[in-house]
């Protein structure tokens, strides 16, 4: 057989000198960088004649570097998460009872000498057997197969979103007012009406008696907007617009149904029946109670009780991180994971940046979503979300917002607290309170005495 995976050359490398006199945490340690279409493997010398070898991807490859790495007698890998490539190895790797090891990149980028794919999987095999590469998090696989469904429902939903603006720009380009009349052109009425000018009919005011009574505009302004040029080309455009977001819809059902499935194996963290679930905090709050019960089955308690923390954001959490987050020591941790938290650069004892890092995160990315929601929120969380906006701009403001929904989600989930309510009323008193202790503060180290309120009124009297 002619493969050059399954018979590697013998070639000379350049090997990382190890330091004997450190203290080895893994001793059968391997690293693997990995590549789109090789695999470089290290395992400790004397091991092997080759203690570096050249693996393809092909899963066939995977399982000889699984057995070439049993015969080497080693106990964990560590592993670069490069893209998605890192996915099938890892999952293999973990099946054939190896300890993996997900390393972040910024753990290992620094490598002396010329950088070189032999050169990296060395290193990674060093500071792993050493101890110096920290696992990044990975979620249980249940939660795995439950999150893909997730991300491809949001890919899904956004795939769905291209094609509805493709549908308004057919019609704003043949001169066909609808988004001007209705508020929601794949509603019941503006899905009637596009149906209709699709199948041919073109009078104005037979396309308006299609929209529902509940329409707040009137039937002649609904058919003064729909008076236009109905060009072969734009209407082309229309109709293959629509087709998609049909099939979208549609895959959206299915996908729905699968995440449903795999959300009914997750495990369940509390019994219903033995501690019922309470009751709906937030009346205005849209979330279906069916969800609602499972999402409180599945967390132990009540998250979308947080104002701001709807079923996208609970659903994301419970598939982007899980039910059980004890994999973060603190909240301080978790936060830094999602990146919300202050990357604090300190050289001299003077801070030089504190800029938050710059994380791709999905959980990330909702919350700061959910912080928007609170803008007109009569509540301490609205309260908090004005008073960082005005203080460090919309940008720094909504992550601070962010940063303390995280630290909220993570209280609850780790230790099964309640969430109690707050009235913009009573945190707006401690926010005055707070002031006047670091008021008098202030003034006592510069030996002045702040006299009470009620005191100067009555002097002045």
């Amino acid at each position: 057989m002619n493969n050059k995976y399954a018979n590697p050359k013998k070639k000379k490398f350049k090997k990382i000198a190890l330091d004997e006199t450190w203290e080895k945490i893994n001793p059968n340690a391997c690293g693997i960088d990995i590549g789109a279409r090789e695999l470089w493997v290290c395992v400790p010398s004397g091991r092997d004649e080759e203690s570096v070898r050249c693996f393809g991807t092909k899963t066939p490859d995977l399982e000889e570097m699984a057995e070439w790495l049993k015969a080497c007698r080693i106990e964990t890998v560590a592993m670069e998460a490069t893209g998605v490539y890192w996915i099938a190895s890892f999952q293999l790797l973990e099946r054939k009872g190896f300890k993996v090891v997900l390393v972040n990149p910024r753990q290992v980028k620094n490598v002396t000498g010329k950088k070189s794919d032999v050169m990296d999987c060395q290193w990674i095999q060093k500071l792993h057997t050493f101890g110096l590469l920290g696992a990044s998090f990975r979620p249980a696989d249940p939660f795995c197969v439950a999150r893909t469904y997730m991300r491809l429902r949001d890919d899904l939903i956004a795939g769905s979103t291209s094609q509805i603006q493709l549908m308004q720009k057919a019609l704003h380009q043949m001169n066909i007012q609808l988004s001007h009349v209705l508020s929601d052109i794949t509603g019941s009425s503006g899905q009637a009406i596009i149906v209709a000018i699709i199948a041919g009919v073109r009078d104005p005011i037979a396309l308006a008696e299609l929209a529902s009574q509940r329409v707040k505009s009137t039937k002649a302004q609904i058919a003064k907007a729909l008076i236009g040029d109905w060009r072969p080309e734009h209407l082309y455009c229309l109709a293959q617009a629509h087709q998609m977001y049909l099939r979208y819809q549609s895959d959206i059902k299915e996908c729905n149904a699968k995440l449903a499935e795999e959300l009914e194996k997750l495990p369940n963290k509390v019994d219903p029946k033995l501690n019922p679930m309470p009751p709906k905090m937030d009346r205005k709050k849209e979330i279906d109670e069916k969800l609602r019960l499972g999402l409180y089955c599945k967390f132990g308690v009540d998250v979308t009780a947080i104002e701001g923390i709807g079923p996208t954001a609970a659903l994301t959490l419970l598939t982007e991180v899980g039910a059980d987050l004890s994999a973060f020591a603190s909240e301080k941790r978790f936060c830094s994971w999602l990146g919300l938290c202050p990357d604090n650069r300190i050289s001299g004892g003077k801070v030089l940046s504190s800029r938050t890092r710059r994380v791709v995160n999905r959980m990330a990315d909702v919350l700061r979503m959910s912080a928007t929601t609170l803008k007109s929120s009569q509540s301490a969380l609205g309260a908090f979300y004005r008073r960082m906006v005005a203080r460090l701009g919309p940008a720094e403001g909504i992550t601070a917002v962010a940063h303390k929904l995280a630290r909220l989600l993570y209280s609850l989930i780790k230790y099964g607290h309640a969430y109690i309510r707050t009235g913009m009323e009573e945190y707006e008193k401690k926010n005055a309170d707070r002031k006047m202790k670091a008021l008098r503060k202030m003034a006592e180290s510069l030996g002045v005495q702040l006299l009470e309120p009620q005191l100067v009124t009555a002097g002045v009297s």
